[in-house]
């Protein structure tokens, strides 16, 4: 993905406007409803990330903007381990917002990988937003990340955004705002309560203004071009993070073998699925007393799931013992990182 993918440049270094394009010759089809609109000239359309620490908030966030669920969330850090993206629809503007991993200082394998995620999607946006809980100090890790951004912010705004707002008093959200000015230089800073719903269309409003003019890149009613294999596996793993012990999700991996809708039932959907951790001991914790902890992880995963493909599911899963899988350039390969 480039922040300038998808704008409809020609070998001759022209323009063209791939939604009329795709209406016209849909419509010549005699096919009428193309989910794409016409788009005025001032229309805004491009791509902003949110870095941060491992839970400043972005998934939520991200969440909250895109009006659905498309990002798993939890309390746990490192919970997000893809550059998820989920599109903003609005009649000025198409906002695609790219959730990253949380920066850290890597520890295995998958660590470092998760770090080249977040480096490689920030160069390649229009705009970023660097998330820093209302809460918490800003220490040596926010730091160093707005280190690391003040070397693109030449080229690529970077929006400060002071996360989780409703969870200290506002003169704690004021302090932040002032902590983080001295920080780096920030294109625009913007307090905000996702879960809360305080200025989160602010937020939106902020990083649109930071976009280039183009038409829409999705079709309405796109709200995230995660393929639905593993946005499954992803709702399978946030069920498996409940009430697990610190050091456990991070071993924690799932895959889906096969997705299929059961024959001769429109209604159903067969859902295989693997769940990996390290150690016997990892899937003791995993599957619980005589198995009651992963029927639990089953049902909470399986109602995410039947309402994000809008039919029934039968989940049927399994935990393997990878060992030391975060630190196997095989094992991670196979695990899709």
């Amino acid at each position: 993905m480039t922040a300038g993918g998808g704008r409809g440049r020609d070998d001759t270094g022209g323009t063209d406007e791939p939604g009329d394009d795709l209406a016209a010759k849909l419509r010549e089809a005699g096919i009428q409803d193309t989910g794409w609109r016409e788009t005025p000239a001032e229309h805004r359309s491009g791509f902003a990330c949110f870095v941060g620490r491992p839970n400043a908030g972005k998934s939520t966030l991200t969440n909250a903007l895109v009006g659905t669920k498309i990002a798993i969330t939890s309390n746990k850090p490192q919970t997000t381990r893809h550059a998820v993206r989920g599109i903003v629809h609005r009649d000025d503007a198409q906002l695609i917002i790219v959730d990253t991993p949380g920066l850290h200082r890597p520890r295995t394998l998958l660590g470092e990988r998760l770090n080249d995620v977040v480096r490689a999607t920030w160069s390649e946006v229009d705009v970023v937003g660097f998330c820093v809980p209302a809460g918490e100090k800003i220490g040596p890790g926010d730091k160093y990340i707005a280190a690391e951004l003040a070397k693109i912010a030449r080229r690529t705004p970077v929006i400060g955004i002071v996360t989780k707002t409703d969870l200290v008093k506002p003169e704690v959200v004021a302090e932040q705002l002032l902590e983080l000015q001295h920080v780096m230089e920030f294109a625009d800073l913007v307090p905000v309560s996702a879960t809360g719903g305080y200025q989160v269309d602010t937020v939106a409003d902020v990083l649109v203004s930071q976009l280039p003019e183009g038409p829409q890149l999705y079709p309405d009613g796109d709200l995230t071009d995660e393929p639905e294999q593993r946005l499954v596996a992803e709702l399978i793993r946030e069920a498996a993070l409940e009430d697990v012990r610190d050091e456990l999700p991070h071993s924690i991996a799932v895959t889906v073998e096969e997705m299929i809708p059961r024959e001769g039932r429109d209604d159903m959907v067969d859902i295989y699925a693997h769940l990996f951790v390290e150690r016997p001991s990892q899937k003791a914790i995993v599957l619980g007393h005589k198995g009651s902890r992963l029927k639990q992880v089953g049902a909470n995963a399986r109602t995410h799931i039947e309402a994000l493909l809008g039919s029934k599911v039968y989940l049927d899963l399994h935990i393997k013992v990878a060992k030391e899988w975060q630190r196997d350039p095989k094992q991670l390969g196979r695990l899709g990182f």
